[in-house]
């Protein structure tokens, strides 16, 4: 009787160990989901929607006034969506496995100009298919663009708005400065090192 229960532990153990080291494989096979910044879209000023326009003078003259008015009381709120493109590169062709990979977590930090400004995160899961195909994760941004470049004056201020949101968006004066949780086999597993995404490239 105790040699059966001692052959038991001993079954049972060597399949734990067998079940770890093959979620290890797994894990240590897969490669790292890319990042880059696809698009912003819905790009308002104080509520006041400029997407689609290329300057202030595009507005009426109610919508333009009441911008300039925001300015005055040191205040410049903008609110746009940052549409991130998630590629898994998982496909079985191009790595050694193909499977889904799932986004438990992704902290994100916008940088615009070089400069850090309003940070978050987006709580999963978020399932990025090993099919080649790219997944959008949209980023809800707030932020007062006053507070981080107000001391450039409404000029200046006023074009970095419509340089991110407006017809012609210059995505090169965005970065997210992100580090995502990753479910695995063996629970979730958060990047090492964070990640600079641009819109130029995929970048992991």
């Amino acid at each position: 009787m105790k040699k059966t229960i001692k052959i038991a532990i001993i079954a049972f153990s060597l399949a734990i160990v067998l079940g770890a080291c093959s979620a290890l494989k797994t894990v240590t096979s897969l490669k790292k989901i890319q990042f880059k910044i696809e698009n912003v879209s819905n790009f308002q000023i104080g509520g006041i929607p400029i997407s689609g326009k290329a300057s202030i003078s595009d507005l009426n003259m109610t919508n333009a006034l009441q911008i300039s008015q925001i300015f005055t009381q040191k205040k410049f709120p903008a609110q746009f969506v940052l549409n991130l493109a998630a590629l898994n590169p998982n496909d079985g062709k191009t790595s050694p496995v193909k499977t889904d990979a799932t986004i438990s977590s992704l902290e994100w930090r916008l940088i615009l100009d070089d400069t850090p400004t309003v940070s978050g995160v987006v709580n999963g899961p978020i399932t990025i298919p090993g099919s080649g195909q790219s997944v959008i994760i949209p980023l809800t941004i707030n932020l007062d663009l006053f507070e981080f470049f107000g001391n450039q004056g409404y000029d200046k201020l006023i074009n970095l708005a419509f340089a991110l949101g407006g017809m012609h968006s210059d995505l090169s004066r965005l970065k997210l400065d992100i580090q995502p949780t990753i479910k695995t086999p063996l629970g979730p597993i958060q990047y090492p090192g964070r990640i600079t995404v641009i819109n130029k490239q995929f970048s992991n």
